[in-house]
């Protein structure tokens, strides 16, 4: 994993990229905001007030914003109410942007800061929810998704969504296939990408496996650029002997490199056995989808899954 996060340091290097921590009362953030500040790779943005944080932590270098006391909250109150489109009054507005998650979350939306990382106090709704309101997905994209990337010496595949969407449409998942070959050259990988179904190349007809033969079409119309073909089944995405056999012809079966699950139970369950019997390392869920990077920290989460959790967001914010 640290040849990766490298890697990605030096897609950062220089670019002067801004991530927002709301949860400036956490150690684990402090701690990585600091080590993001010594190094230069990444401008932390630490929600909260500077002197609340223990006197052991030397934050003199780090920046520090105030909800309750900042000379951009009446622009950011405006901005928001603009945003939301009716849907929240001036007077809500205010007291929503004392929350720091939407704080930090219109910072990003206004462009003060690239990226947000939060989760490492609040839950997954607490960070995602602000993020689906105000920044929205990318044009063309109907939802966030959640990838994995799962690591194994070096060896490297992304597999989604893992996270968040329970049963996504064909829309969806054509959505998935493109954005995770984008995610996928992010980290070094040429995408192929399987859209995976118990069904290989017409071997079975269900509904199911109708949806993921219409989600490859319409991947395929978008002109991408990328290698996506499917349906197919794991061993036939894998395998290069079952991939020959089972679909000849594509260029994806038996090479492919970032799977698309046909829903989240299949996603849950297959990143968590590569994971536990295979031992590959599962670095996520790193959300998708969005127009500016969000992400959610496990409340279990340590310093180091911060830090690089916050390097990923800065690499995500040169995605275009």
């Amino acid at each position: 994993m640290a040849n990766i996060i490298n890697e990605l340091k030096q897609k950062i290097e220089g670019k002067g990229l801004r991530v927002v921590f709301p949860e400036s009362n956490d150690e684990r953030i402090i701690e990585a905001a600091i080590r993001l500040e010594d190094e230069g790779l990444v401008k932390p943005i630490l929600i909260g007030k500077r002197e609340n944080v223990p006197n052991k932590y030397d934050v003199t270098d780090c920046e520090f914003i105030d909800p309750n006391s900042n000379e951009i909250f009446e622009e950011m109150v405006q901005a928001f109410v603009e945003r939301r489109k009716g849907k929240n009054t001036e007077e809500q507005a205010r007291t929503m942007l004392l929350d720091e998650n939407y704080f930090g979350t219109m910072l990003v939306y206004m462009g003060l800061a690239d990226g947000l990382v939060s989760g490492s106090c609040h839950s997954t709704g607490e960070t995602v929810r602000p993020a689906l309101q105000i920044i929205k997905t990318k044009p063309g994209v109907s939802r966030t998704f959640g990838y994995f990337l799962m690591v194994r010496d070096s060896t490297k595949y992304i597999f989604g969504d893992c996270a968040i969407n329970p049963n996504p449409t064909a829309e969806n998942l054509a959505e998935f296939a493109i954005e995770s070959a984008k995610a996928a050259e992010m980290f070094g990988i040429t995408p192929k990408v399987a859209m995976l179904s118990f069904s290989t190349n017409g071997s079975a007809d269900t509904e199911e496996t109708q949806k993921v033969i219409r989600a490859t079409e319409i991947a395929k119309s978008q002109n991408s650029g990328y290698e996506i073909d499917g349906e197919m089944q794991f061993d036939a995405a894998f395998v290069p002997s079952v991939g020959a056999k089972k679909y000849p012809g594509s260029t994806v079966a038996g090479q492919a490199n970032t799977f698309i699950f046909p829903d989240l139970n299949s996603g849950n369950i297959g990143y968590k056995i590569a994971q536990r019997l295979g031992g590959f390392e599962a670095m996520g869920p790193i959300l998708a989808g969005l127009n500016k990077p969000v992400n959610d920290l496990s409340r279990g989460c340590d310093s180091e899954d911060v830090y690089n959790t916050a390097i990923i967001t800065a690499a995500q914010a040169l995605i275009k």
